[in-house]
């Protein structure tokens, strides 16, 4: 078992750059890390220079000097593989490791992630780093993990390197066999596109009017999270050959165009994630901020969780962030490193790093502040993380626990990756996700993530009463299985518009709505519509009140001879198709299908989760103020109450029966008030 996922505690840790500060300063720095409550540090992944100078010539004297001061200090260490920063000699040497835009001109040296996958080149030059720092430090006592690569298709999630053309064909002749099935799939009859040899195909680039095959580009996608993958796959294995006993192999981040699962279960035994709650509303506008604000960032954590249920936190916000061209933030106000952590631990996180120790005094990212400010003086956030220490030392009993809840949003790679082609399935998705959150967090409603694959399910469907499939526009045969057997078991299972209308090419089916889904839903879907801007909002009638029905509407109706016929439960209330079926359920089996003929609004799925009986679990314990985030952890058959307070002001939560406050060590009944930005956990009274 690894040493910082073990279930036996809460660990933190935090980057380090040896590299960027005097060694002088190293002694000093450990011996306050440790004081403060770090236990690991992360180093070297953009180090590669230091270790390889120049082509063949190896040296390891800088980080073995700071290796031998970790083992005498008692530092545990985190080695990051340094291939997110080639150095300058091999790019300049060997120009086709770099990416390439889309017209096929290279990227420069500089900044970072300017490689492509598949350079054999690059691989080949990957492999031998590896090998050597493996080879030299895996066995080193300070060592205790690795990082592969550092936040693998961050920034750069396309790739257009000739040898990613060439890697591109090799992965369409493995998948197809023959031209013939790729035209099929790719329906190159239209627009004239048939390809009569393999060297006709590249890479899908601009065109005329800026709207490559969309078949072409779904398979693109699959492409960029093989090749990502199989390249974590070649340090892992070189890296397995070196591990001690104990000691464990993980990597950072979670990013577009990559089969996170697949990648987890290839080539780590953890995953990690850099959370940056803050990121949610920066200062520059780059991201557009939501009503949750910083507790947007529990959705990403509950999909890292459908990952690995107990994961790992590489890079946590201590600081104001910012690079010197983007993504400015304001500074932590006191509290919120607090928040962030135990955001991140009421998530699943068990290990929780802080990005940065020191803040950089250079560079890019000289803005993105750590828990040290340049002068590395005393200062607000080190007493914040030392207060976070003693909270964590006074909750280890939680650490281990499973997150707990009845719900979750189905999602698929297929689709994930579909709509980032398809702007009619983007516009659906982008407005349901964050409705469905949204609505759950505020009704204090625990909510999973689970992903289908033609494989089965991330996690047994059977753990949950509640499945949200939100616009499974990509369907198969074998999915539609799952999700039958789900429902015929006795769960529920709630879908959205544009439900089966495509098939794993992205062809749309030449059958009658919603396809695959038919059997299941009972439902007939005999006209669809998008939403007209100058038209009034069409609304739906449910239950003696009014919803808006946004974006897209289908119009529902039940299906004749389908066994038990769904019941409409909601209607259009206005618009031509006035009192036709807007949301139809239908007993399958021992289980319940409700199809919904919109996107999901905030009202909608709130409204949806208590007809489903499954808003507020916990309001028998609980009565929380919507600023209040609600997550619990179990472990050993005890529930672990992590309460969260995202507010500015203090905030009320009523306590229904008698709990024990772990970080007060007393008894809570009634009442209890959390502090601006405060966290509280508790538990059953002890025995």
């Amino acid at each position: 078992m690894d040493r910082i996922l073990d279930g036996t505690k809460f660990t933190l840790g935090v980057c380090y750059y040896p590299e960027h500060w005097p060694e002088t300063m190293w002694e000093d720095d450990l011996e306050r890390m440790l004081e403060s409550g770090i236990e690991v540090i992360r180093i070297a992944e953009f180090a590669w220079t230091l270790t390889e100078p120049a082509e063949g010539c190896f040296t390891f004297a800088f980080f073995d000097r700071f290796l031998d001061l970790c083992r005498e200090k008692g530092m545990k260490v985190i080695f990051g593989t340094p291939t997110a920063t080639p150095p300058a000699w091999l790019t300049k040497k060997y120009p086709e490791v770099l990416n390439a835009h889309p017209d096929g001109k290279r990227l420069e040296h500089g900044g970072r992630r300017h490689y492509n996958y598949n350079s054999p080149v690059y691989r080949e030059k990957t492999a031998l780093i590896v090998e050597k720092l493996a080879c030299h430090f895996g066995q080193h006592p300070a060592v205790i993990g690795w990082q592969i690569d550092n936040e693998l298709n961050c920034e750069m999630d396309e790739f257009y390197s000739e040898a990613d053309n060439c890697a591109f064909r090799i992965f369409l002749q493995d998948k197809y066999g023959t031209l013939e099935e790729l035209n099929r799939a790719w329906g190159t009859i239209f627009w004239n596109q048939t390809y009569t040899d393999w060297e006709e195909i590249v890479l899908p680039k601009r065109t005329r009017s800026g709207n490559p095959n969309p078949h072409a580009l779904l398979d693109y996608a699959r492409f960029i999270s093989h090749s990502a993958r199989d390249y974590a796959l070649l340090q892992s294995k070189i890296l397995r050959k070196y591990l001690k006993e104990g000691d464990f192999i993980t990597t950072n981040g979670r990013f577009d165009h990559l089969d996170n699962h697949e990648l987890s279960k290839e080539s780590l035994d953890f995953y990690t994630y850099d959370s940056y709650p803050d990121m949610a509303y920066n200062a520059d506008g780059g991201r557009q901020p939501s009503g949750l604000r910083d507790r947007e960032s529990s959705q990403n954590l509950s999909e890292v969780r459908s990952v690995s249920p107990i994961f790992g936190i590489m890079e946590q916000q201590s600081g104001p962030n910012g690079w010197t061209t983007c993504m400015a933030a304001p500074a932590p106000k006191p509290g919120q490193m607090t928040l962030w952590t135990m955001q991140s631990i009421a998530h699943g996180a068990d290990y929780v790093s802080y990005f940065r120790w020191r803040t950089c005094t250079f560079g890019t990212e000289m803005y993105w502040h750590g828990i040290l400010d340049y002068s590395g003086r005393e200062n607000r956030r080190i007493a914040e993380l030392r207060d976070i220490r003693k909270k964590l030392d006074l909750i280890q009993e939680a650490a281990g626990g499973r997150y707990q809840a009845d719900v979750a949003v189905v999602k698929d790679y297929d689709n994930c990756w579909d709509l980032r082609i398809d702007i009619w399935h983007r516009d659906l998705e982008a407005a349901s996700q964050s409705a469905i959150f949204a609505a759950a967090q505020k009704s204090h409603t625990p909510l999973d993530y689970v992903y289908l694959s033609e494989e089965g399910a991330s996690t047994p469907l059977s753990s949950y009463k509640v499945l949200i499939y939100a616009h499974p526009c990509i369907m198969s045969r074998k999915r539609a299985a799952v999700l039958e057997e789900y429902v015929a078991g006795g769960g529920t299972l709630i879908l959205g518009c544009r439900s089966g209308y495509k098939d794993l090419d992205g062809h749309c089916v030449m059958q009658d709505l919603p396809g695959l889904l038919r059997t299941l839903s009972g439902v007939d879907i005999p006209e669809f519509t998008r939403t007209c801007p100058g038209d009034s909002p069409v609304r739906i009638q449910w239950k003696d009140k009014c919803f808006e029905a946004p974006v897209f509407n289908d119009i529902l109706q039940p299906l004749v001879d389908a066994g038990e016929p769904a019941e409409v439960l909601g209607i259009y209330e206005n618009c031509y198709y006035a009192g036709k079926g807007a949301l139809l359920r239908r007993h399958y089996g021992k289980g319940t299908v409700y199809s919904l003929g919109t996107v999901f609004t905030e009202e909608l799925a709130a409204a949806l989760l208590e007809e489903v009986q499954a808003a507020e679990p916990e309001r028998k314990t609980f009565t929380l103020p919507e600023c209040c985030e609600l997550a619990v952890r179990e472990k050993n058959g005890v529930d672990y109450y992590f309460v969260l307070n995202y507010s500015e002001n203090c905030a009320a939560v009523e306590v229904k029966r008698p709990l024990f406050s772990l970080f007060d060590g007393i008894v809570v009944e009634k009442e209890m008030i959390l502090e601006p930005f405060g966290t509280a956990v508790l538990s059953g009274l002890p025995v």
